[in-house]
């Protein structure tokens, strides 16, 4: 499936075919305010890329356009296959068992929903109610729901910011675990996220927004598991880069 902006490109050429998505010119105006500038991004099939910026800056902008859910940005955007996003809020329907959540607007066998919360480890609580769910349960959900569409393009959209740090580990090693293990490395992921940490920890390549427009690119060639001490000059780099300088006293 391809989904455009008003200035269409409705399908991938020769020279796209390991791209997953491409965005030229994309610009987002609200009010007086233009939020995204000319915005050119490429993300490679199987590429997992971790996009940063203050608040404010448009992340969560770009994540929509992707998405195909901003009618009133311009450009062109491709998106070469299915895309799924996992919001910052669960958004569950609370009147809705969690499999029934999963399973929402899904054209095919409930079965399907069953795998995808086996994916994330929650068939157990496939018959509980949402506000039943801790947190990371909600999460957990909410990823079920997004990876039953079996997504070319996954979209997450800081749905890791709410959680106590030891839940954020196991997400990040779930969410690891999930891109790892699609056949082909056939899964991309973007991630939006505030947290040059875990960017660094889970990307390929880290984006920052700025201004407008990717304003600068740092692709990760550390293998994983990574720690904080492999990446000390990458993390000092990032911050500089988003005007945080750090106290080394």
């Amino acid at each position: 499936m391809a989904t455009s902006l008003p200035t269409r490109v409705t399908t991938a050429g020769p020279a796209q075919a390991t791209r997953v998505a491409s965005v030229r010119g994309l610009t987002r105006v609200f009010g007086e305010r233009t939020v995204i500038d000319g915005l050119d991004i490429d993300i490679e099939r199987g590429e997992f890329v971790a996009l940063l910026g203050r608040s404010g800056s448009g992340k969560s902008t770009l994540l929509r356009a992707l998405a195909g859910l901003d009618p009133e940005a311009t450009g062109a955007l491709t998106v070469d296959g299915t895309v799924a996003v996992a919001f910052q809020e669960p958004r569950l329907l609370p009147w809705k068992r969690v499999i029934d959540n999963v399973a929402l607007g899904l054209d095919r066998p409930k079965e399907a929903a069953y795998a995808a919360l086996e994916e994330v480890g929650l068939t157990g609580l496939a018959k509980a109610w949402p506000l039943t769910l801790s947190g990371g349960e909600a999460q957990r959900a909410s990823l079920a729901r997004a990876l039953v569409r079996e997504p070319d393009l996954l979209l997450l959209d800081e749905p890791f910011s709410a959680l106590d740090a030891l839940t954020r580990i196991t997400m990040h090693r779930l969410v690891l675990d999930l891109w790892t293990g699609k056949d082909e490395g056939r899964l991309s992921v973007l991630l939006v996220t505030h947290d040059v940490d875990e960017a660094l920890r889970l990307a390929d390549r880290v984006l920052v927004l700025g201004e407008g427009r990717i304003a600068h690119e740092t692709h990760v060639g550390v293998a994983r598991p990574r720690s904080a001490g492999d990446l000390i000059e990458l993390r000092t780099e990032l911050l500089g880069r988003l005007g945080v300088k750090e106290d080394n006293r």
